[in-house]
């Protein structure tokens, strides 16, 4: 039996041309810009950091309230609040280059042009290993459908930052549509290097008191364990339409999660809405992890990858 501390037991994992030291990263929207949880984690041990959403400009989000607790799970409609793209270059990138994390830049627009704006200004950046679209936004310019809605639209917004841009790209598919299989051929098909598998359900919650919606802005995305079923379902169907590399996101509060969404076929993770209440557990996830291979007999955690069976 080999132990986590087996040096034999590799967790390195390539997310296409971007390697990885272990498939454990941390989720865009969840972990801040990732420096605010520096000493509270050796950020140098994830997987990597997919850092707050992006946009061209500073946006302050929704009204108040925008966060709402629910059964296993949480409602959140901050409306994707950020710095700006020149202040995380300016301001936050440069920490989190000295921290030698692998930093993935999430980034959304209102607009084609919006997105590849973003990408333009984020190419070349020091200390930036990839980019993870968000298309969970609705398109001004067609009336308001969301561009994850769409496989045209998909298609079109991932060929245009691909274009745009040297970096990696990793498209963030919605749950919230009929097919996610369908809207990841479209993301293949403009470019995508990786899939990032899945983004927040819509949901909503009212106060009985008052008969009003819990939050502002009425609905909000269903984030936490309640979510992990549909999220491990949609990586499954996404992994028999394509062989790019998926992370699967979606409900990690455990190792056991970790090792199912591997199973069926995720190259690596992003544990998101249990950072706000245990933000080490994503560290003890590495050393679980490993510890576990080691007990299994696996040289490799690749060799866990798509090793779902047929009942």
């Amino acid at each position: 039996m080999r132990s986590a501390s087996d040096s034999s037991v590799s967790l390195a994992v390539d997310i296409g041309s971007v390697r990885l030291r272990n498939p454990i990263l941390v989720a865009s929207g969840t972990f801040g810009y990732g420096s605010e949880f520096a000493d509270l984690v050796d950020l140098n041990r994830l997987g990597g950091i997919v850092v707050k959403g992006l946009s061209l400009h500073v946006e302050v989000g929704n009204n108040p309230p925008r966060i709402a607790e629910t059964s296993s799970g949480m409602l959140n409609s901050i409306g994707l609040q950020n710095v700006g793209v020149e202040a995380f270059l300016t301001e936050k990138l440069p920490s989190l280059r000295r921290q030698g994390v692998c930093v993935v830049a999430n980034i959304w627009g209102r607009s084609v042009e919006e997105y590849v704006g973003v990408a333009e200004r984020l190419d070349g950046a020091e200390g930036l290993a990839a980019l993870e679209l968000n298309i969970s936004c609705p398109n001004i310019k067609q009336g308001g459908i969301n561009f994850g809605k769409d496989p045209e639209l998909t298609e079109r917004v991932t060929a245009a930052v691909k274009a745009a841009s040297s970096l990696p790209l990793w498209v963030k598919l919605s749950p919230n549509v009929t097919e996610i299989s369908e809207l990841a051929v479209a993301a293949e098909a403009g470019g995508a290097d990786a899939l990032s598998v899945i983004n927040t359900l819509r949901g909503m919650t009212v106060d009985v008191t008052s008969r009003l919606p819990t939050l502002a802005s009425t609905f909000g995305g269903l984030s936490g364990p309640a979510i992990f079923p549909v999220a491990l379902y949609m990586v499954h169907e996404v992994r028999r339409v394509t062989s790019l590399p998926v992370l699967g996101i979606g409900g990690i509060d455990s190792l056991d999660r970790v090792l199912q969404f591997l199973i069926v076929g995720a190259n690596a993770v992003q544990v998101g809405t249990a950072n706000f209440y245990d933000p080490t557990l994503s560290a003890r996830l590495i050393d679980e992890l490993a510890e576990w291979c080691g007990d299994e007999g696996l040289d490799d955690v690749n060799e866990l990858v798509g090793t779902l069976g047929v009942r």
